[in-house]
């Protein structure tokens, strides 16, 4: 079981080291939203149903409005908790119909990194870049290897870098990974400024 530092809290780090759903959701919950709440939202979750690990088969079946209520808290699993409730039960519906009910299928059988990207990027909320981030997340934290993956995850998967949530392994690197966003949200507003003549 791997030993992961993202929520930089003990019990909802461990939840995510073994539970692979608990890995999607906080991966799903991971925008516009501080990344260490977005990945210790799954132990609240978890907390809140009295479950010890979450299953996409109680989530995907759940009274939408419960499961709403549930994300309202508080405090709150998300800065929209009424969206992102109905984002994870149709990502739990996927995986039910498609994987059954199983994240690890989603990887387990993966014959290369393009074919796990492709799959990543058919889950609800999972646009190209996240794709690539959770793969390298997978590859660089969670044992997932299939040939290829780095390729596939592109500038996430390079090694030693502090590009994203697969680079943070404690308080140093997520303080590095948070300076490296900021540069490239500084880098594309400068951009975005039209040129005096």
């Amino acid at each position: 079981m791997p030993t992961l530092r993202i929520a930089q809290d003990a019990a909802a780090d461990e939840l995510l080291g073994r539970d692979p759903l608990a890995l999607v959701v906080g991966m799903l919950l991971d925008q516009q939203f501080p990344m260490e709440r977005a990945f210790g939202s799954p132990r609240l979750l978890a907390d809140r149903l009295g479950v010890d690990a979450l299953s996409a088969e109680q989530l995907a079946g759940m009274d939408a409005d419960e499961l709403v209520r549930v994300f309202r808290g508080p405090p709150a699993l998300h800065r929209y908790p009424g969206s992102m409730a109905g984002r994870t039960q149709e990502l739990c519906r996927l995986l039910v119909e498609r994987y059954d009910g199983r994240p690890e299928n989603l990887w387990a059988a993966a014959p290369d990194g393009a074919t796990l990207l492709r799959r990543l990027g058919e889950l609800p909320g999972f646009g190209a870049q996240k794709s690539k981030i959770f793969l390298a997340l997978l590859g660089k934290q969670y044992g997932v290897t299939p040939p290829g993956w780095r390729e596939a995850a592109g500038d996430y998967g390079l090694e030693g870098s502090r590009r994203s949530v697969a680079d943070i392994t404690g308080p140093e690197t997520l303080l590095e990974v948070r300076a490296f966003k900021q540069e490239q949200k500084q880098a594309a507003k400068a951009a975005a400024q039209p040129t005096g003549k």
